[in-house]
Order: structure tokens, then C-alpha cells, then sequence
């Protein structure tokens, strides 16, 4: 009932186990709490909360519009829903080093289990789009640099993500990520991989974990699970996939609507009132307080 009983610091370190065992950990991104309760539910290791979800859900483009306070509050509504540990995305971590150890400790205190920075310039713009800039490796660096001292709990994995690839080639792409490794980076997202070869390349460059993003319309083939945990990779995230599959639906659902009046063809494909109502655990209301929950739902 209500929010998970897992305290933060434990969702860290049981991440951390997990990436230190080799594992790889799949993470799907949730879209609301809702979703990431879906996630949890149908056993995968983690959660991934995405900018650029955050940005679409409030109408705008993943160009570096959303705040610290927007992505915090996102993350602490999600994070308290679940037991998984949760990575989110903090774009270049909202302003220069001294921004970004206050972007730390705040998502930190939001119960997120990880964050990645970026190293594109200012306001960023999403990974797979043409026409991107990354700051100077001093620059990069410093940010790394001040997550890492940032941080309290030794435990909250700091990853740095690179977008260079797409600017200057594979080996500036790893160059940097060995830097950034040097820096006091925990993880390493290279962005925009082309092909499974390069993500192997970046995976005997370093030695410490790393993320592959299989995002759906971008720069990168969408890798099987199997194909990714075959060559190295650590850890895997669906960003916008679950959004994009209910924006999807949602959009046949209104055109199925305008174009009979009913959705009653649609009733199969939805999520029935006593799914919803197991998922968020009416059942735990009710056993607190019979005055919250005292119906049943008919199948």
C-alpha cells in the first residue's frame, strides 16, 4: 500500500551488486508511477526515467526546457512507487559544476539509484538529432568531477554520457570515455552507437560498466537483449518505448471513436478496471480502511 518500503540507500547498493555480479540489467522507461509498478510487476532489474519522456508528457520538445525541479519531482514520484532501483537522465546536469552538484544531491534526495550527465553543450538537444555540439573535454570533465564529490551516498552510481560520437567519429568517442572514466565516472552511456561493433569497441576500451540505448528511430539498430549482454553491455534502456506505445493506442483508440462513436471494438486491447485496481492495490487500501475500498470489481 501507498509507496515502496525499500529505503533508497538499499536500492543503490543492491544496484550495485547487481552491475558489480555482470549481470545486465534491463530497464525499461517509465512513463508515471503507474508504469514504472507495470515495470516492477512484470520482473525487470530497474527503471529508466527519460527527459525526453518528461519533456513530451508536458507538450515539449527534449531540447533542455525542463528543469531540475520538473525532473526531481518526476523522479521522486516515480522512485517512491517502486521497490527497482531508478536511473534518470539529468541532460547536462541544468548549469555549469556548482549546478550540477546541487543537481546530485538533489535528485539524491529524490531516491534515484543513478543519474547520467552530458557532455553536449547547453541547452542539449535530443541524442539521436542531427546537428548536435558537445562542450571541450575541461568541460566535460569538471562536471563528472563535481558529480562525483557532489554525491553522499558512496553507493549512487554516476554515469557520464557522451554524445561525441555523432560529432566527431567512434575514436573521439572513446577517448573521451576513458577521460570521463578518469574523472570519477561510475558508468559510461555512449550515445548514438551506429552498429554492435561499436558499442564492443567502447566495451574493451574501459572497464566499467555501460549502457546501451535501444530508442526506437534513431541513430542505433535495436539490439536484441541477448546480442547487447553477448558483447559486454551492462546496462539496457527502452527510454520512450512504453510512451510511445500508449500515445500510440491512444491515438487508434480516438480514432476508433470518430469513426464509429464507441470503443467497445477497442475493450480487448485495454487494461481492465480490476487490472488497474490489482496494480495500484486497492486490496492493501482496503485491509487498512474499509471506508476506502468496499466494492469488488466483476471480471
Amino acid at each position: 500500500m501507498l509507496y515502496s518500503t525499500v529505503p533508497a540507500h538499499e536500492k543503490r547498493a543492491a544496484f550495485r551488486a547487481r552491475l558489480n555480479s555482470g549481470e545486465l540489467i534491463r530497464m525499461p522507461g517509465a512513463f508515471n508511477p503507474l508504469s514504472a509498478r507495470l515495470i516492477e510487476r512484470k520482473g525487470f532489474e530497474g527503471v529508466y526515467i527519460s527527459g525526453a519522456v518528461l519533456s513530451a508528457d508536458l507538450g515539449l520538445p527534449d531540447i533542455g526546457l525542463t528543469t531540475l525541479t520538473e525532473v526531481a519531482g518526476r523522479s521522486g514520484q516515480i522512485t517512491r512507487m517502486t521497490d527497482l532501483p531508478a536511473l534518470v537522465d539529468a541532460d547536462t546536469g541544468f548549469g555549469e559544476p556548482m549546478n550540477v552538484a546541487r543537481t546530485v544531491q538533489t535528485l539524491e534526495d529524490a531516491g534515484v539509484a543513478g543519474l547520467h550527465i552530458e557532455d553536449q553543450v547547453n541547452p542539449k538537444r535530443c541524442g539521436h538529432l542531427d546537428g548536435k555540439q558537445v562542450v571541450d573535454e575541461d568541460t566535460a570533465l569538471k562536471r563528472i568531477r563535481a558529480a562525483a564529490d557532489a554525491r553522499r551516498d558512496p553507493n549512487l552510481l554516476i554515469m557520464a554520457r557522451t554524445d561525441i560520437r555523432a560529432v566527431e567519429g567512434l575514436d573521439a568517442a572513446i577517448d573521451r570515455a576513458k577521460a570521463l572514466v578518469d574523472a570519477g565516472a561510475d558508468a559510461i552511456f555512449p550515445e548514438a552507437m551506429a552498429d554492435l561493433s561499436e558499442f564492443e569497441a567502447v566495451r574493451r576500451a574501459i572497464d566499467v560498466p555501460i549502457l546501451a540505448n535501444m530508442t526506437e528511430f534513431g541513430k542505433s539498430e535495436l539490439f536484441t537483449v541477448d546480442q547487447l549482454r553477448d558483447i559486454g553491455v551492462n546496462i539496457v534502456i527502452w527510454p520512450v518505448s512504453l510512451l510511445r506505445l500508449a500515445m500510440g493506442a491512444a491515438e487508434r483508440g480516438l480514432d476508433q471513436l470518430l469513426e464509429t462513436g464507441t470503443l467497445e471494438p477497442k475493450l480487448g486491447e485495454m487494461q481492465h478496471r480490476a487490472e488497474l485496481y490489482d496494480l495500484i492495490d486497492y486490496e492493501g487500501y482496503n485491509a487498512f480502511d474499509t471506508s476506502v475500498y468496499n466494492f469488488e470489481v466483476r471480471r
